[in-house]
């Protein structure tokens, strides 16, 4: 049975959802008054009648229901772990859980016959998928767009063509973008000794040309950065921590679990914790095996 992929960070950080939240809400506003003429148990009216307030009132609990969903679904990104089937259905319980509402209000205020509920919930369930679905998913594109601009990605040139000889230093570069997709680093992979976060934020550890220690602040996210380098030698060992595997001296066993000391003494330690020890591990096996 194939192993379940993780959920892409960016769908769960919260600038994506306040946006996908404000991005939905235009955009159903404008798509159910556009619809209204179309709709034969629609009850919303924006003038002066018995019907404007329990309008207002459907469009803040709607929104309510929307935001303390994502809200939720922010605070639990780091304790529930998620899938992309996982993402779909909670947000197809959001759609369905609005369509209740509407069926209930609908057969309160209108007095329509209980016998109603089905079709009137079906009805709204056509509405609610295409005034909430299709902005979530244009908003999850275009993020899923933008993430991949802002990875850090890790350039070969051992296969690029060039009219240059590259030297075997720069075979292999890690290049950083900031978040409008522009490049602010470039520094080859054997410089680089780990990674940091930082809020927000990545710190770059490495070595310049004088072999002096610096440190290089990106925004950007370290998942983000796991993601783009699965299966290379940067490896994630902590919550905090990406290493660069050729750096490391010596892996050892403490008390409070294991670290790793790398080639440069002006690095402290780093620790591995229990949940990416198996990970740092399986990396030194690969190295024997090969």
């Amino acid at each position: 049975m194939p192993e379940k992929r993780p959920l892409p960070a960016f769908l769960r950080a919260k600038y994506q959802l306040i946006a996908t939240v404000t991005f939905s809400a235009f955009f159903s506003v404008v798509f159910l008054l556009v619809s209204i003429p179309f709709s034969h148990n629609v009850w919303f009216d924006l003038g002066d009648s018995y019907f404007f307030l329990f309008t207002v009132l459907f469009a803040l609990a709607g929104l309510f229901i929307v935001i303390v969903s994502k809200v939720v679904m922010y605070k639990t990104r780091h304790v529930i772990p998620m899938d992309m089937p996982g993402y779909v259905l909670w947000n197809v319980c959001e759609i369905v859980l609005i369509c209740l509402l509407y069926t209930i209000l609908t057969i309160s205020i209108t007095g329509q016959e209980r016998s109603e509920f089905v079709p009137i919930f079906f009805s709204s369930l056509v509405y609610g998928t295409i005034s909430l679905a299709i902005p979530y998913i244009i908003a999850g594109m275009y993020f899923a767009i933008l993430d991949k601009n802002n990875t850090i990605r890790l350039m070969d040139y051992q296969n690029v063509v060039s009219d240059e000889t590259i030297a075997p230093t720069e075979l292999k570069k890690i290049t950083l973008f900031d978040n409008s997709g522009v490049m602010k680093m470039s520094v080859n992979s054997s410089n680089l000794y780990y990674i940091e976060s930082d809020d927000n934020y990545i710190k770059v550890w490495y070595t310049d040309s004088k072999n002096e220690l610096k440190t290089y602040m990106v925004r950007c996210r370290l998942k983000t950065v796991e993601e783009s380098f699965l299966g290379s030698g940067l490896v994630r060992c902590h919550r905090k921590y990406i290493v660069n595997m050729d750096k490391v001296k010596v892996m050892r066993k403490e008390t409070e679990g294991y670290e790793l000391v790398l080639d440069n003494d002006s690095i402290a330690p780093i620790p591995v914790t229990k949940t990416y020890t198996d990970s740092v591990l399986g990396y030194f096996k690969e190295i024997r095996r090969d």
